[in-house]
């Protein structure tokens, strides 16, 4: 067998785990946690379908390069609640581990660029990954805002810690934090989240 291919081949089959790693939301209309391939797809979806809300032109296609790619990590890192902020250190550690190994087995030029493209997501430094990370927080808003808050009431999640998302989210979709606001309101009011702390 050709040795790029080869190599291609035992990097796209390592993916099939993805599939296997589960989040900590819920699709809508599902009772069962999403895994982080469906996520992927999602937001890449969600990303091309909000360049004309973006708060200046975006390069879509890398921004979605990143978005199908900013996961994979999670192979060997696993998946850790966006809150709980104990694990973020060990995770960052694990997750770039993850990404070494996993794009390490690609061909060295395709490895290298998608591990390049890893790093533009995971630091933010340029529009398009802060494009991609405000997509990547707005879709489990939504899913809980749409499903009764269910992965919000599991943890015991806080408006105030979902209002920390505004500074990633209004930036770069400043004429939708409003009304993402108001409707966080309403899930408070409605039980579906809790109040902030006292």
């Amino acid at each position: 067998m050709n040795a790029e291919f080869a190599a291609i081949t035992g990097f796209v089959l390592e993916l099939e785990q993805l599939k296997g790693v589960l989040r900590r939301s819920m699709p809508v209309g599902l009772d069962r946690y999403e895994n982080s391939a469906e996520h992927s797809w999602q937001i890449c979806l969600l990303a091309m379908s909000m360049q004309t809300q973006a708060s200046q032109p975006v390069d879509i296609a890398y921004a979605l390069q990143m978005l199908l790619v900013h996961d994979i990590p999670e192979i060997d890192a696993g998946d850790v609640l966006v809150y709980d902020t104990s694990q973020h250190a060990l995770q960052a550690e694990r997750e770039l581990a993850g990404a070494q190994r996993i794009f390490g087995l690609l061909p060295p030029a395709t490895g290298t660029r998608m591990l390049m493209l890893w790093h533009d997501f995971t630091t933010g430094t340029s529009f398009e990954s802060r494009y991609a990370r405000a997509v990547d927080r707005l879709m489990p808003m939504l899913q809980n805002i749409y499903a009764g808050g269910r992965t919000w009431q599991e943890n015991n999640i806080r408006i105030d810690q979902i209002l920390g998302n505004k500074a990633r989210i209004e930036p770069v979709f400043p004429g939708i934090w409003q009304d993402l606001e108001d409707q966080l309101h309403q899930a408070v009011a409605r039980g579906d989240l809790l109040p902030a702390a006292a």
